[in-house]
């Protein structure tokens, strides 16, 4: 059983940079693929970035790439999502999720352990 708590959201300007992090317990971190996602008021919780257990490999929405950038310490238990450049549509609520052996997984129903979330606004 793999417990994470995010942290890292605030309010911030157009163009701004904040750094999520998601912090774990109770597993072997390492072996686990970890994503983010995040909602929006009305919205569908909708993929952010992944990061595969192994190797390093990543994925991105649309919507991130170029801006997002998802990392992990595994000597921390931490996983992160470096954000630059944000804009005003950036504002939800982020969740990090975990799939043991996790690969480049971008639906949420294939994750089997959330965080409670962190709120992100962007303002203009």
């Amino acid at each position: 059983q793999v417990h994470l708590v995010e942290s890292g959201g605030g309010s911030v300007q157009t163009g701004d940079s904040l750094r999520l992090s998601c912090a774990a317990s109770g597993g072997t971190f390492s072996d686990y693929g970890v994503a983010w996602f995040r909602q929006a008021p009305g919205k569908t919780r909708d993929f952010v970035a992944v990061l595969m257990w192994r190797g390093g490999s990543t994925a991105y929405a649309d919507s991130a790439k170029g801006r997002f950038t998802i990392s992990r310490d595994n000597a921390k238990n931490t996983v992160y999502l470096q954000m630059n450049s944000l804009k005003p549509e950036d504002t939800a609520i982020y969740y990090c999720a975990a799939k043991k052996w996790g690969g480049l997984l971008e639906v949420d129903a294939m994750y089997d352990y959330w965080g409670q979330g962190t709120q992100v606004t962007v303002s203009s």
